[in-house]
């Protein structure tokens, strides 16, 4: 095979079975993305990693969510990472030491998780925080554009010094609503320039600052800018986001298993809406059994376009062992960084 596909899987446990092994071989993979019910330590996770990259030829995307706080699937074995907010806090009090932190922290998650061969981690969050959102809450930097455009912009070159690409989510703004997009369909009801003036500047100025490699859409609704939630929503993806904002990188849609999809009937008919909408790849975490009606439902073949865009997301493995990701400088500086964060957390 000559090119990824567009749909990213999960996976039941913590080795691949023989039917995930010839499932993965579909031309409409692109990998797999892993979460605690896949991990028991360091060593089982790296052998996990190599059977799924071992499988095709360009290996397979092996993703995470590795934010930190509340939302890291690996625990044991890494660096327990502090909530995003902790350093919006830092940065009120002292933004140097704040930005020099996200660099820290970034660098930290993504070298950790590449010494043990994942791809990239689905982060960092730039929805703001609000003190709205319960499902987002402490995951966002800050409440002000500006802020979380400069923190997330360290921590994504903290992720990029470490060899890893950054996905910013979940655009165009998960803070400013309540409801929790897994359980609801949230509905955000502003007028489309009041978005544009607030939730989606950190994406606007880190496009422009051509530091992201991918953007996951959110399962939110905007009916004062189009019907269709914006992971299922041509003008979103199409004319904002690539149009508007010239963004040439990923695009991917938040999970199809969540239920702000469900509106787009069953599994198999939220694909073929997302990929019409534009999205480059598609995640389906948790409904194992879903996965060949879902594949099922897609083009025999990716589109190539977004082939080679979810190439890029593909980078050269460190030679770096978890401990001398403690051991580097940075690491070291890193540690201290999470230390003297979760002591207020």
């Amino acid at each position: 095979m000559s090119q990824l596909g567009q749909l990213m899987v999960g996976i039941a446990g913590q080795q691949l079975t023989e039917e995930e092994s010839r499932l993965l071989q579909h031309p409409q993979i692109a990998g797999v993305i892993l979460f605690s019910r896949n991990y028991r330590d360091p060593e089982q996770l790296r052998a996990l990693n190599q059977s799924i990259h071992a499988l095709r030829d360009p290996a397979l995307l092996i993703a995470v969510d590795q934010e930190g706080g509340r939302v890291q699937r690996f625990r044991d074995g890494f660096t327990r990472l502090p909530p995003m907010a902790e350093l919006g806090r830092l940065y009120d009090a002292d933004p140097a030491a704040a930005r020099d932190q996200a660099f820290a922290l970034g660098w930290l998650m993504a070298a950790e998780l590449r010494a043990v061969g994942v791809d990239f981690s689905f982060a960092p969050v730039v929805d703001l925080d609000r003190g709205v959102s319960v499902v987002i809450g402490d995951r966002g930097f800050h409440a002000l554009p500006d802020a979380v455009t400069e923190l997330a912009g360290r921590w994504i070159d903290g992720m990029h010094e470490a060899g890893m690409a950054a996905t910013a989510k979940h655009f165009p703004g998960h803070g400013s609503v309540a409801t929790d997009s897994h359980l609801e369909l949230p509905v955000d009801t502003r007028p489309e320039p009041s978005l544009r003036g607030s939730d989606l500047l950190p994406f606007e100025s880190l496009i422009h600052q051509q530091r992201i490699d991918a953007i996951m859409t959110a399962h939110v609704a905007y009916p004062k800018a189009d019907n269709q939630p914006a992971s299922f929503s041509s003008y979103w993806i199409g004319t904002v986001l690539r149009d508007d904002l010239g963004f040439d990188g990923v695009v991917v849609a938040d999970d199809l298993d969540m239920e702000g999809a469900a509106a787009l009937g069953d599994r198999a008919g939220r694909a073929r809406v997302a990929l019409e909408a534009g999205n480059d790849l598609l995640l389906l975490c948790n409904s194992l059994d879903a996965r060949e009606s879902v594949l099922a439902a897609m083009p025999a073949e990716p589109d190539p376009a977004a082939s080679a865009r979810l190439a890029r997301m593909q980078r050269p493995f460190s030679a770096m062992t978890l401990q001398q990701v403690r051991q580097d400088p940075r690491g070291r500086v890193a540690l201290q960084a999470c230390s003297e964060l979760l002591s207020h957390d």
